[in-house]
Order: C-alpha cells, then structure tokens, then sequence
C-alpha cells in the first residue's frame, strides 16, 4: 500500500530538473527593458533637419553610447538599442578631451563658432575629421545634446 511506484520517482526527477532549468532561464532575462534609441534619434534628426540653427537635449538611461554620422546605438543592462539617423550626417564629439574635440565641445556646448575657430573652413574641417574618426563605444551622459550651427554657409550638426 506504501510503496512508490518506478514511474512516480522518474516523473518526480523530471519535474525537479525541468524546475531548475526554467529557473535559469528566468534567471537570465534583463530586469529593465532596452534602451529607446529610436526616441534618441527622432530628436537628433529633428535638429539636424531643421532649416535654422536649434538646440535639443535628450535624456539617457543607458550605460553606453556609440555615436557614428548614421547611426546612434546605446546600450544598458537591458539591451543595446540602435537606430539609423535620416537626416544629413551628424559630426560626433566625443567626451574624449584632443584639442580638437575640445574647440567642438564648446561650441556644442553654446559659444559661437566663430569665437572658436579662425574661419568657417577651419569649423568644417574640424567636423569632417570628427566624422572620420573611429567612433567606438563610450560611457553614456545623462543627456546628450544636439545643436545645428550655420557658420560661413555650412551647416554642421553636432552631437555629444
């Protein structure tokens, strides 16, 4: 009457291991959804085709960002999102701190290119060597900020 049945303790183990593997799997999903690049881009292209000179900031929660003329990626613990820009090509400015970067870095952050640069040339050739440099991954800002400028007839969209 007390006696276990082979098929009962075959379907106990079963059960046992099917437990453990479902808890694996549920154990390795993300807890937080991926990032909206696509949000981040519908901003970085507003201003870049706008037909006057703006300003945008976008907020981030991402812990990476990877910034190309084309296309924006950003990665968290949830993913890595990325999205294809529509616009004209964007010039990065990475927060990395080359004399360069740093003369683009200041006119992102507001101050008139011409108070920056010798001449609208010396503006467009700085952006061009920004867009051909390599782009790789860096840590994330909490906001990322956009601004057109027109300086000598050229348009230039920074992002950073």
């Amino acid at each position: 009457m007390f006696e276990i049945h082979a098929d009962a303790m075959y379907t106990w183990v079963g059960l046992a291991v099917v437990s453990v593997a479902v808890f694996g799997v549920a154990a390795t999903l993300p807890t937080t959804p991926p990032p909206d690049a696509t949000g981040l881009a519908h901003t970085v292209d507003s201003v870049a085709t706008s037909e006057y000179a703006a300003t945008a900031e976008h907020g981030l929660a991402a812990k990476r960002i990877r910034i190309t003329p084309h296309r924006i990626a950003i990665a968290s613990d949830g993913g890595t999102a990325s999205a294809t820009l529509r616009g004209a090509p964007i010039t990065p400015v990475p927060p990395s701190m080359t004399a360069e970067h740093a003369r683009l870095r200041r006119v992102l952050a507001g101050v008139p290119p011409d108070r920056v640069f010798d001449d609208a040339e010396a503006f467009v050739e700085a952006a061009t060597r920004a867009q051909a440099a390599p782009h790789r991954w860096a840590p994330a800002p909490d906001r990322l900020t956009v601004r057109g400028v027109v300086y000598g007839g050229h348009r230039v969209t920074l992002v950073g």
